[in-house]
């Protein structure tokens, strides 16, 4: 599964039902929307992780890195070079 399935996969399971939405698109702002939040990043973490064998650093924990699923799927491919 390529990691922009698996992260908006992940989203929508998670987050977006919360918020009584049912579609997202990957530039769509999951923070100004309030999908997510301090909380929800963290479960995103684990996620990211677990699924992509990646680890991230506390100084990786950015709005920039979490505001949208392209930055998010940007911020694995980059930690998938390293």
């Amino acid at each position: 599964m390529d990691a922009e399935t698996a992260v908006r996969g992940f989203v929508e399971r998670n987050f977006l039902s919360r918020k009584g939405k049912k579609t997202l698109s990957n530039d769509e702002s999951l923070l100004d929307s309030g999908l997510i939040d301090s909380t929800a990043i963290f479960e995103l973490v684990g996620f990211l992780e677990k699924e992509f064998n990646i680890e991230v650093q506390d100084e990786d924990i950015v709005p920039e890195h979490f505001e949208t699923v392209n930055n998010l799927v940007a911020f694995i491919q980059s930690r998938q070079k390293n």
